[in-house]
């Protein structure tokens, strides 16, 4: 087994796997204590974010957590707010004051309207899980074209990778630009075939989410997709001088 296949696999967890022994970390969701110890509580993926060790259930609808990137649609605008779908239990209320533009009372669907598209920032996330969305960080925007769609949001990690890794192999195999939102909301755009494939090769890194090894498959998918991908091509292009020639 490779170095990348062993750091996959170690990413899955089932209940009582160790997380961490050092002492040095705090135990966040889905997981428990004992002593200087920390155990998985249940199967999903083994998480750090700062000095807090998770675990993401491998089911379940998004945990919405402080700093998560997410991709959101505005459903309404009203005079100083916009009420945006983030996949949360209900819509979450994101106030004029939380974006970067000065948006004079009642202009708000100058900036955003229903149905836009939107990369936002949780800013805050109260005991009773009461939501604050910002767009006032650089990497926060509005999204126009492209194709939406929905992961599961355990899934997230996988797809994103280490380090950005497996979405950064999808979108250079594709040549597509992709957003992954922790609340398992994906935007992908691109050429219509790129889009598809690199949606493909999103829905395999999804259902295969368990397994080991995964980088090495969806490079292999992936080649092998644009290697008959650009044969089709050249078929059709035959086909189209043979006809000229009739």
């Amino acid at each position: 087994m490779s170095q990348e296949q062993r750091e996959e696999a170690a990413d899955i967890v089932v209940p009582g796997d160790l997380l961490d022994d050092s002492g040095r970390l705090k135990p966040g969701f889905n997981t428990y204590k004992e002593g200087a110890n920390i155990f998985a509580l249940r199967l999903g993926v083994r998480q750090m974010r700062g000095d807090q060790v998770s675990v993401l259930a491998l089911s379940g609808r998004y945990d919405p957590q402080r700093n998560d990137l997410i991709i959101g649609t505005i459903l309404e605008a009203g005079p100083s707010i916009w009420i945006i779908d983030i996949r949360a239990p209900s819509p979450v209320t994101m106030h004029v004051n939380d974006v970067p533009w000065k948006v004079d009372f009642g202009e708000t669907t100058k900036y955003m309207a229903p149905g836009d598209t939107v990369l936002l920032k949780v800013a805050f996330v109260d005991e009773i899980k009461k939501i604050q969305l910002t767009m006032k960080d650089r990497a926060c925007r509005k999204l126009s074209g492209g194709l939406v769609f929905e992961v599961a949001p355990s899934k997230v990690p996988r797809i994103i990778g280490r380090g950005g890794g497996m979405t950064n192999v999808i979108k250079t195999a594709t040549n597509t630009r992709m957003f992954v939102g922790q609340n398992g909301v994906i935007w992908i755009d691109g050429e219509p075939q790129d889009v598809a494939l690199a949606m493909a090769a999103v829905r395999k890194v999804e259902s295969e989410a368990h397994t080991s090894g995964l980088t090495d498959k969806v490079k292999q998918f992936l080649q092998e997709h644009r290697r008959s991908g650009m044969e089709q091509l050249k078929r059709a292009s035959l086909e189209k001088e043979w006809s000229s020639w009739g």
